[in-house]
C-alpha cells in the first residue's frame, strides 16, 4: 500500500545519508559504529534498534550500550546497561500524568534526568575502559540519543569520531536551538510540550512563546549552575555537533515546518513485516462479527494503575459496544466485560495490520501512530503525558 512504500523508503534515505556521510572509509571496507541508547524506555530503544537494524543489514559492525537486550550476532554486540538504568516500563498512570503533565515542570524534571543519565552512562566501566587511552578501540562514528545537557562530545571528542544524533520523537523546540542552532517561529510550530497542536489564536501563540522561552531560560540556567556548582570531566570536552540527525518524525503525520538540511525525517523506519499472531488472539480478532478496538496505553504507561472510576468508565463504555476489545491490562481485571481480552503483551504491529481492527485507543506513542498509519486503522488519542 502506499504507506508502506512512504515507510520503506525511510530506510534507503537512512542509508543513502550515512554512505554520504562516511564517504572517507574505503568501499569495500564496513563501518564499526558505536551506539549509546542514553534513556531506558522501550519506545526510545524501539526507534534506535531500528535504525541499528538498517545499519547492521547493510553490512556494517555495530556495538551498541543498551539496557533492552536482543542477543548477540553477526556484526552486532551489545554492551549491557540494564543494571544502571532505571527501567521506565509499567508506571504508574497518574504519577506519570503528574511527574510529565505540567509543561513548565516538565523542563526542569528533563534537566536533572539528562544529568542523572549521563553521570550512568560515563559511570558505565565499559565505557570507561573503552575510552581510557591506549585501549580505545576505532569506531568510524557515533549514534547517540542526545539530552538536554551535552555529555556527548566528551566520547566524540576522545573517539575523534563525527555524531550522529537519533531523536525518537518530533524536535521539541528549545532542544532544536541547542542540536541545530536554528529556532523554529512560536507563532506557527508548537512546543512539544504544549497542550494545544499547532497555535491558531493569540493564548496559544502567546503561551507557546512563553513556554518556548522559558524553557530556553531554564534549561541554561541549569546547566550554569550544574557546571559551577558541580563540574563533571565530561563537561570540559569541546562541543561536537551532530553532522546528522535522524529524527522519528515524517511529513504525513507532522505540521510544515522549517528545519536545517541535516535534519533528516525517517518516521517509520521500525516498521517490519508482520509475525503469526498467536492461535487465541488471532481467533479472537477473526471470531468478532463486528470487528476489534485494540487498546494500550504502550510499554511506558500501567492501565490497571487508573483509579477505579477511571477504568469502570472505560470498562462501562467498551462493554456497550458491538466490537470485542483487545486490551493490554497487566494482572487480573475485576468485573471484565464479555466482550474483551486482556493481557499483559500483545503484538501490536500485527494487531494493527489485520484488516478486522476497527479503532485504536492509545496514548499516542511514536511507534503506534506509524503502525496504525500503516495499517489504515483510526485512532482515538488519549495523552497522558
Amino acid at each position: 500500500m502506499a504507506a508502506t512504500q512512504i515507510y520503506n523508503k525511510t530506510s534507503l534515505a537512512l542509508l543513502f545519508w550515512l554512505s554520504v556521510n562516511l564517504q572517507t572509509i574505503p568501499v569495500m571496507e564496513a563501518s564499526r559504529i558505536l551506539a549509546i541508547e542514553m534513556v531506558a524506555g522501550k519506545s526510545h530503544w524501539n526507534f534506535m534498534s531500528s535504525v541499528l537494524r538498517s545499519l547492521v543489514e547493510a553490512g556494517h559492525n555495530v556495538t551498541v550500550f543498551t539496557p533492552f537486550l536482543d542477543g548477540d550476532r553477526t556484526n552486532y554486540t551489545e554492551i549491557d546497561t540494564s543494571n544502571d538504568f532505571p527501567m521506565k516500563l509499567d508506571m504508574d498512570a497518574m504519577q506519570t500524568i503528574r511527574d510529565f503533565g505540567e509543561p513548565f515542570a516538565l523542563v526542569k524534571t528533563l534537566s536533572g534526568l539528562s544529568r542523572f543519565y549521563c553521570d550512568v552512562i560515563h559511570g558505565n566501566q565499559k565505557l570507561v575502559d573503552l575510552l581510557t587511552p591506549g585501549t580505545r578501540d576505532r569506531y568510524d562514528l557515533l549514534l547517540v540519543e542526545p539530552l538536554t545537557f551535552d555529555c556527548i562530545s566528551y566520547i566524540a571528542h576522545t573517539l575523534d569520531t563525527p555524531v550522529i544524533y537519533l531523536i525518537p520523537s518530533p524536535m521539541i523546540t528549545f532542544t532544536e536551538r541547542m542540536f541545530t542552532g536554528h529556532l523554529s517561529n512560536p507563532s506557527y510550530v508548537s512546543n512539544l510540550f504544549a497542550s494545544h497542536a499547532v497555535p491558531g489564536t493569540f493564548a496559544q501563540r502567546f503561551t507557546n512563546t512563553a513556554l518556548l522561552t522559558y524553557s530556553m531560560v531554564r534549561t541554561r540556567y541549569d546547566e550554569l549552575v550544574t557546571l559551577i556548582m558541580d563540574t563533571r570531566s565530561y563537561d570540559l570536552a569541546p562541543t561536537v555537533n551532530p553532522s546528522i540527525i535522524f529524527q522519528n518524525s515524517h511529513y504525513v503525520t507532522e505540521s510544515p515546518r522549517p528545519t536545517t538540511p541535516n535534519v533528516i525525517y525517517v518516521g517509520g523506519i521500525h516498521l517490519k513485516p508482520a509475525k503469526t499472531i498467536l492461535k487465541d488472539i488471532l481467533d479472537f480478532i477473526e471470531d468478532s462479527p463486528h470487528g476489534v478496538i485494540f487498546f494500550t496505553f504502550g510499554s511506558t504507561i500501567k492501565v490497571s494503575s487508573l483509579p477505579e472510576h477511571i477504568e469502570k468508565a472505560f470498562k462501562d463504555a467498551l462493554a456497550d459496544v458491538p466490537q470485542r476489545i483487545l486490551w493490554k491490562y497487566e494482572g487480573e481485571m475485576k468485573d471484565k466485560p464479555k466482550n474483551v481480552m486482556t493481557k499483559k503483551w500483545f503484538p501490536q504491529r500485527e494487531i494493527l495490520l489485520h484488516p478486522k481492527v476497527k479503532l485504536f485507543i492509545s496514548h499516542g506513542g511514536m511507534s503506534g501512530v506509524y503502525e496504525a498509519v500503516d495499517g489504515s486503522v483510526p485512532v482515538l488519542g488519549i495523552p497522558v503525558f
